[in-house]
């Protein structure tokens, strides 16, 4: 066993040599890891057998079969092998203390133009479905900046993209689930089926109903450019407005509404704010390869409008679809200082960015203990007629800029329609059904941290949870949450979802939600501790 000082030390030495790590370490293995499983991928598509797909569910529903046949289970409730450190989200499961399942499912499985609609497995990532969809025409209705994340993962959990203000969050394209449940049965779960409420509860369940084994999402008619104006705006209300008009929050029917949405905040009062349209080439304009190696990290390019004043590019669609992946929005510039500079673009860019999987690779838990206290990485949804006091609150609490701002319709769809608490009245759109909420994206290591001073991770974040409660909004769940139990459920609304695990047998089989999003270190205790200090 490592003595407590040896370990503390080694932690500090990673913490003071992060870019040691990730130059070292990280960017080799992720670029020979992505290298290996394009080969892989490759492999698997000149192998294509339509009957693998039925062939491996099959296996899947045996071993829950088998799991169900165990007499004495020991409290290991089921949850799938695939490893913490190659998911995205910044907890780690204990996996460990529950009985593993295989989901090998990577393939796509089926183009439908007719019903614009693709029928892919879990494990099919951002990447592979843009490499897919984009040259034959189509894009899914919301699709995430990173390549890494896999649409299944973004089905039990979820998504927006700068195109929710127009198709709404991510499970609002899906049109079944085809699902392995704890007994071993499979179920396909529509809206308007016999598993209905399996499939409002699905979204947001993060694996604790069953198994995801298939899923059918809507796509949407693309051209080859988006046509992107770029906005500087000064003055806080100045850009808030802005946001609010062009996204339709304040009527439904804008004379103006552009296919894409995006507002980057430098500071409180300037921001440039992006709408853009599909396109098709036109010579008149500059096209902007952005997310080639050697070209500048987006954000920083977005930067430069704030001097250069209101501009028009055309950029290619998947370069556009993943502007942020690699400075992963810009948390690397916390990681590599250097990494937006044009030598290390020039030189090494075409290694970025490094895996989200091999940065938790790393992690040990003392390093996760550790640097839980010095960083931020939150998506929080909240009602876009709040945008200055999102601002606020955010900045005095962690001091961060840049924030992202994405606005997404999120639909009323009723009472007891699944985790999401319908919105508030006040904040609907005149004449419709939805209201217009926004993402704001709050990455990177806070100004406190920076300047060295007094931090409290948990305080600050549990203020804004209760900030966040307050006004009807709700977390994302693939990054860490500060709640209780009790303030969990006032957040999301989990009357559907009790319902739903009874009577599809996932209680006694399946993690509950709460237990399965919280995060594995005690996050109490380590606000008490800094609490402490600060005296």
């Amino acid at each position: 066993m490592i003595p407590g000082f040896v370990r503390n030390r080694l932690i500090q030495w990673l913490e003071d040599h992060r870019e040691f790590v990730v130059c070292a370490f990280c960017l080799p293995a992720s670029f020979l890891f992505t290298l290996i499983l394009r080969i892989s991928n490759a492999v698997r598509r000149l192998s294509s057998d339509p009957q693998r797909h039925v062939t491996a569910v099959r296996k899947i529903q045996a071993r829950v079969q088998e799991w169900n046949k165990i007499p004495d289970k020991k409290g290991r409730l089921l949850c799938t092998s695939r490893p913490n450190w190659l998911s995205l989200s910044t907890t780690f499961f204990e996996k460990h203390l529950h009985h593993r399942v295989p989901i090998p499912l990577y393939d796509i499985l089926e183009l439908d133009e007719n019903a614009m609609a693709v029928r892919v497995e879990p494990m099919v990532t951002i990447g592979d479905i843009t490499e897919y969809l984009i040259p034959r025409g189509y894009s899914l209705a919301v699709t995430i900046e990173l390549v890494d994340a896999t649409l299944g993962g973004l089905a039990f959990g979820t998504g927006m993209s700068t195109h929710s203000h127009k198709a709404g969050l991510y499970h609002e394209t899906i049109t079944s689930y085809e699902v392995v449940l704890g007994d071993g049965s499979l179920v396909v779960a529509t809206a308007d089926n016999e598993y209905s409420d399996l499939y409002k509860a699905l979204p947001w369940s993060h694996g604790s109903l069953g198994f995801l084994v298939a899923l059918t999402l809507k796509i949407v008619k693309v051209k080859p450019y988006i046509k992107i104006k770029y906005t500087p705006v000064k003055g806080q209300k100045n850009y808030c407005d802005l946001i609010r008009e062009v996204s339709g929050a304040n009527q439904a029917k804008p004379i103006y509404f552009p296919d894409y949405i995006e507002g980057t905040i430098f500071s409180k009062d300037e921001a440039v704010v992006m709408t853009g349209d599909y396109s098709d080439y036109d010579s008149k304009i500059i096209v902007n390869h952005c997310s080639r190696w050697y070209k500048p990290w987006f954000y920083k390019h977005v930067e430069s409008f704030l001097k250069k004043g209101e501009s028009v590019e055309l950029i290619p669609l998947r370069d556009y679809l993943l502007r942020h992946n690699r400075p992963i929005f810009w948390v690397v510039e916390d990681m590599l200082s250097f990494g937006n500079h044009p030598i290390f673009r020039t030189l090494f860019g075409w290694l970025l960015p490094p895996k989200p999987a091999f940065l938790k690779f790393t992690t040990t838990p003392g390093v996760r203990a550790y640097t839980f206290t010095k960083q931020v990485f939150q998506d929080i949804v909240l009602p876009i007629q709040e945008l200055e006091q999102q601002i606020e609150i955010s900045t005095e609490l962690f001091e961060k800029f840049p924030l992202l701002v994405y606005p997404c319709k999120v639909i009323d769809h009723g009472p007891s329609s699944g985790q999401l608490a319908r919105p508030q009245a006040k904040y609907m759109v005149p004449g419709t059904n939805y209201a217009m909420y926004n993402d704001l994206g709050v990455y990177g290591v806070p100004g406190k941290v920076k300047d060295k001073k007094p931090y409290n991770p948990v305080k600050a974040m549990r203020t804004m949870e209760q900030f966040t409660r307050d006004v009807g909004g709700f977390s994302f769940l693939y990054a860490d949450i500060f709640m209780t139990r009790n303030e969990f459920e006032k957040m999301f609304d989990l009357s559907l979802y009790e319902v739903v695990r009874k009577k599809y047998r996932a209680e006694g089989a399946f993690p509950h939600l709460y237990d399965k999003v919280k995060p594995e270190i005690d996050v109490f205790a380590i606000g008490e501790e800094n609490a402490i200090s600060e005296q």
